[in-house]
């Protein structure tokens, strides 16, 4: 279900006074994959409720380039909420998820294992405000950049 910003302060209060262990995790989730799936079913497993935080169209732009995203983000938030361990959807048009993750105040926060506590930006301020950071592996050989490059080869 995608969550306006505006929505989300009742939203959180909601699941903290329901005892919900929440998790977080963030990306642009551009075309969604196996990796993608999986990578989310692994999140999910380290608490009630799922909380994406999705890269808006002006925040993929300047991350990975004029480009991208190849899915608008209503379309990538809509593909994000269908999926069962995905509880919540939330657009954000920073660079980076900080701010977000702090009003969330997430009990997990979940990221690719390609990333460590010493290089994830957001490890020290998460881990600070009482959560704790869990890392998944990634399904090897499958990224939207792989798709994208076989697609401009067929």
């Amino acid at each position: 279900m995608l969550v306006k910003q505006t929505e989300l302060d009742l939203l959180l209060k909601n699941l903290r006074a329901e005892h919900k262990t929440i998790v977080t995790t963030n990306g642009c989730f551009d075309i969604l994959h196996v990796g993608h799936v999986r990578y989310l079913e692994q999140a999910k497993k380290f608490g009630d409720v799922l909380i994406v935080a999705l890269n808006s169209d002006k925040s993929v732009k300047k991350i990975k380039g004029e480009s991208r995203p190849i899915n608008n983000e209503n379309d990538r938030a809509e593909v994000l909420s269908a999926l069962r361990s995905v509880d919540y959807v939330v657009i954000f048009d920073e660079d980076s998820p900080l701010e977000l993750l702090l009003r969330i105040k997430p009990d997990v926060h979940t990221k690719g294992a390609d990333y460590t506590v010493e290089t994830l930006p957001e490890a020290k301020e998460i881990i600070k405000a009482g959560g704790r950071i869990e890392f998944i592996s990634f399904v090897e050989g499958k990224s939207t950049t792989s798709i994208i490059e076989k697609m401009r080869k067929s």
